[in-house]
């Protein structure tokens, strides 16, 4: 799945990336002019997200998606101290908007009929998150809150051996399937990554 996404990252996004930048959200995050409206949204249709993405994992339509439940990469909670916060400094926090509820009810659609492409996206929103979403969490902080660090990109213990953990069960998990079915899955890649670049444009709204 990793090979995939590289190929869809700009080259300023991964120095694998294959992909010509033609969207804003593509380009540096240096030349980015966020508000903290749009990144209030941004946080709030995330939010909505991983409500969503945790909800189906703890759930499990499919007896598969338990093995990744409390992974440790979990947003949900953090997301929630996050808004909370802003609230305090004054901030009134918005309802979710179209992308982030668009995005969710695809999710909720996509856990139920169709398991492999449901695990696509739950392997590219955290394993993004972890990557160029911090990247682009502290160039924001600098901008716009002064360089605090949101508990959005905290995590309780080592990032890289809790990703290595998810990447074993995601592993474990497609030994089931036909060819044909990891086909299916590595092709969900792209829609993966147009509902999650329509929820990042928000902070440039």
């Amino acid at each position: 799945m990793r090979f995939v996404a590289m190929k869809l990252h700009t080259r300023d996004q991964a120095k694998e990336g294959e992909k010509p930048v033609t969207e804003p959200e593509e380009k540096p995050v240096a030349k980015w002019e966020p508000t903290v409206d749009g990144y209030l949204k941004f946080l709030v249709d995330s939010k909505l997200v991983y409500d969503t993405l945790e909800k189906i994992i703890d759930e499990a339509p499919y007896p598969s998606y338990a093995e990744f439940r409390n992974t440790g990469l979990e947003r949900s909670a953090s997301l929630a101290k996050d808004l909370e916060w802003f609230k305090e400094q004054g901030y009134t926090i918005p309802e979710p908007s179209s992308p982030g509820r668009t995005y969710s009810e695809y999710l909720i659609e996509l856990s139920q009929q169709d398991p492999q492409a449901f695990i696509c996206h739950f392997y590219n929103i955290y394993f993004a998150h972890s990557a160029g979403g911090r990247m682009i969490g502290r160039k924001v902080a600098e901008i716009l809150l002064n360089k605090k660090e949101l508990e959005f990109y905290k995590w309780d213990g080592d990032l890289s051996q809790l990703l290595q953990n998810v990447r074993d069960k995601l592993n474990k998990v497609a030994e089931e399937w036909t060819r044909e079915e990891k086909n299916h899955c590595l092709e969900e890649t792209e829609k993966s990554f147009k509902f999650s670049g329509e929820i990042l444009r928000l902070i440039l709204s």
